[in-house]
């Protein structure tokens, strides 16, 4: 075990306590729910939904995740039972706080004093990362911004607050020096009632140390009081990618200023059977005091592709030590087995269209649902205008209806990493065609002429094992016919950014003026031999 020490700390012990801040709404008594299910089976939140975030109110769980670079930004999820959630709304709708531009990450939800607070992570413009403020009396918002409350050099990530026993509020964040190669600082400050300033001595928690499991960072603080000391859950090394080794660890005070303990045993969950790199949550409390932890981790199998997904396992504290440990519960790592990954079917035959369905951050889509349709106006952006869905398995299909459109516009079914890598079949008035974006560079791979087809007709796209990608089309009543491609696919190894998962969706390319009418969309999960 090793202790730490705030070098700048000469007097005083602050001993500190959660009150009805977001960890005592987490943990009082007075706000712990009844929730009926006492096995969690995972992911509870299947597709991409990395850095999550809950707290209870009542009887209900909040919860949210990182949004990065698809808005809408930040979900609002609900559940009664920590099992089964759903979107409810989004901190941020329309646009992205005026202040911000990029990497919308990490947000932390919290209750305290009749409002909700989102802490969040964003890229200030022409500036560094910073932590940012937004609050609501719901849940559900709507949501006020308040700004950035810290940003440094290196980057300000993480947000987290905390009340000392004396009221006090606290801001604790993660210093971002790994992304220039320095030590990654887990910093303590009050912070003023308004959430607009932070007052008073800055001071550390503890940091990275590079020889061990945490390599090169730690971040994404979660901290709550039991018996006497603070307990900061933590992730260290590195939380992204293929190459992910991320994992969560714990480390132990008697005083939020230190010194502080790391456990001799992190980290406490890093792999297991069917996940890996698991990382960056927070805590909640059934009814019965049962500690559950709800975090991130990469399925094995669909990995990059369907992105970081939230899982739920609970917590129990050992009585001899006082440490946290994982319980080992087969259900707490299951991935539900594919006949049970849900099918998609949109007939656009409501009112409003599904809280589910994303774009990219600063280009909002003009669409409508008009005569049982979706219909979206055309964008001259390299990819589109995109209308898109999470992917939940690394082998489905998706086929969409749509009527040919007319004029200088192509419209179809793509497969999106973000703007500048996408690849997917669409159709004009002249032809349908495969097309690929890498590297912000377009090209058109194979095409056919239709010139001689009316009407409406039908996109097919099939994925195997998250990368092979195989397109078809038809008229509307006829068998589907191949779009022939160099070895009977195109391969989307380079779609996934280093933090993000595909997305499956619509997209519409060509003069603003034109628009496309979309009759339906589906995402099938395929089974594997």
């Amino acid at each position: 075990m090793k202790y730490f020490t705030n070098p700048i700390l000469i007097i005083s012990c602050f001993f500190l306590i959660l009150s009805s801040c977001k960890n005592g709404d987490k943990s009082s008594k007075e706000e712990i729910t009844s929730t009926e299910k006492t096995s969690i089976t995972n992911p509870v939140l299947p597709g991409d939904y990395a850095d999550p975030s809950v707290v209870r109110k009542g009887n209900d769980y909040w919860a949210t995740a990182t949004s990065s670079e698809w808005a809408p930004l930040f979900p609002i999820l609900h559940s009664d039972n920590l099992q089964d959630w759903k979107i409810k709304g989004h901190v941020f709708p329309d646009k992205r706080p005026d202040w911000a531009e990029a990497h919308f990450w990490a947000p932390e939800i919290a209750y305290d004093n009749g409002k909700f607070y989102i802490y969040y992570t964003a890229k200030k413009k022409d500036g560094p990362l910073c932590v940012g403020v937004a609050s609501a009396d719901k849940a559900t918002g709507p949501y006020k911004d308040h700004g950035p409350i810290v940003c440094q050099e290196a980057g300000a990530i993480d947000g987290f607050q905390i009340r000392d026993e004396e009221g006090n509020l606290f801001l604790i964040w993660k210093e971002d020096g790994n992304s220039r190669g320095e030590p990654t600082p887990m910093w303590g400050q009050r912070m003023n009632e308004d959430r607009t300033a932070l007052i008073g001595e800055r001071f550390e928690l503890f940091r990275n140390e590079p020889d061990t499991w945490e390599g090169n960072l730690v971040e994404g603080a979660y901290l709550l009081k039991k018996n006497g000391y603070y307990y900061t859950f933590y992730s260290g090394d590195s939380c992204c990618g293929r190459g992910c080794t991320y994992g969560i660890g714990v480390a132990r005070a008697k005083n939020l200023r230190g010194p502080w303990e790391k456990y001799e045993k992190n980290p406490l969950k890093k792999e297991t059977e069917n996940w890996k790199c698991a990382g960056h949550g927070s805590m909640v409390q059934d009814n019965n005091g049962r500690y559950f932890f709800l975090y991130h981790a990469y399925n094995k199998n669909g990995t990059v592709y369907t992105g970081r997904q939230g899982l739920i396992s609970e917590v129990v504290w050992n009585k001899k030590t006082g440490w946290p440990e994982f319980k080992d519960e087969a259900a707490d790592f299951k991935m539900p087995e594919r006949s049970e990954i849900p099918e998609y079917h949109a007939d656009f035959s409501t009112a409003d269209l599904s809280p589910y369905w994303q774009w990219p951050v600063g280009i909002k889509p003009e669409f409508k649902l008009q005569d049982d349709a979706l219909i979206i106006q055309a964008n001259e952006d390299n990819i589109g205008a995109v209308l898109a869905r999470r992917t939940l398995s690394p082998d489905y299909k998706a086929t969409t209806k749509l009527n040919i459109p007319t004029g200088n516009i192509e419209a179809g079914l793509s497969a999106i990493g973000d703007v500048h890598n996408a690849l997917g079949i669409s159709v004009s008035d002249q032809e349908v065609f495969v097309w690929k974006v890498k590297d912000a560079k377009r090209e058109k791979l194979v095409s056919k002429n239709i010139t001689q087809t009316k009407g409406a007709i039908e996109l097919k796209l099939l994925v195997n094992d998250g990368e092979k990608y195989s397109f078809s089309w038809r008229e509307e009543g006829s068998d589907w016919q191949p779009l022939d491609v160099k070895n009977n696919f195109v391969n989307g190894y380079y779609l996934p950014p280093w933090d993000r998962a595909v997305r499956i969706g619509l997209t519409v390319k060509g003069k603003e003026n034109k628009t496309a009418k979309f009759n339906a969309f589906h995402i099938n999960p395929l089974k594997k031999d």
